[in-house]
């Protein structure tokens, strides 16, 4: 489990939050992302990259039980295996991009799909179409956003998960990019639900962007 560190200078991280290891090669791979003149092919290629590795580290905190296997030279291996069924839960549209890095390292996996918007009426997000798995409550579940601004559609979509049944302590969070402030309030609201980040930006600006961000994920991903 990777302890959690930040890059921000915004404050302190909360405690239930983890990033990657920031490596060189992350940060060369984020560089590039964040770059206005990336095309979107090498979009696609190096956004997934990073998916890829968010998603292996999110599965290192899932529990695991003890397991003993028989290798093929008859030696007995004490191991471990994991403890229970997992399932993947994408906020529409952009978090569609990070179930085929969830499909690539757990095979048949489960995918449910939330699309979350801003109600023009009361300002707050609102559910406008859910599809979880029947069997969701009996799950961890992987909650998957590439970016966390303010945090407003990521608490909407843990709010709908939770009453379908699933803990709070069962659902983990994956993004690309976080801002401090949208940490902050969904820390605040689920303490005891793990973030798992590739990269804590400077803050939010007066339009609530993520600063310096990459621009609108989706529209980089989907449009040419």
């Amino acid at each position: 489990m990777v302890a959690p560190t930040t890059q921000s200078t915004s404050g302190s991280v909360p405690p239930s939050v983890f990033t990657l290891p920031h490596t060189a090669q992350l940060e060369a791979l984020y560089t590039i992302i964040r770059d206005k003149n990336t095309s979107r092919g090498d979009f696609l290629f190096y956004s997934d990259r990073i998916i890829r590795l968010l998603v292996e580290e999110g599965l290192n905190h899932l529990p695991v039980l003890p397991k003993t296997v028989e290798t093929p030279t008859g030696a007995i291996y004490e191991g471990v295996g994991f403890e229970g069924k997992i399932c993947g839960v994408s906020i529409l549209r952009a978090g569609e991009a990070m179930e085929a890095g969830l499909r690539e390292v757990c095979r048949s996996v489960r995918i449910g799909k939330i699309l979350i918007q801003r109600d023009e009426e009361t300002t707050q997000p609102k559910l406008f179409y859910s599809k979880l798995p029947q069997d969701i409550s009996q799950r961890y579940v992987l909650l998957l956003d590439p970016m966390l601004a303010t945090g407003g559609s990521a608490m909407k979509a843990v709010e709908v998960i939770m009453e379908h049944g699933v803990p709070e302590e069962r659902i983990i969070f994956i993004n690309l990019i976080s801002s401090p402030e949208g940490l902050k309030n969904f820390s605040t609201k689920f303490p005891n639900l793990r973030v798992i980040t590739g990269w804590i930006d400077q803050g939010l600006n007066e339009k609530a962007y993520i600063v310096p961000g990459l621009g609108d994920f989706g529209e980089r991903r989907y449009c040419s």
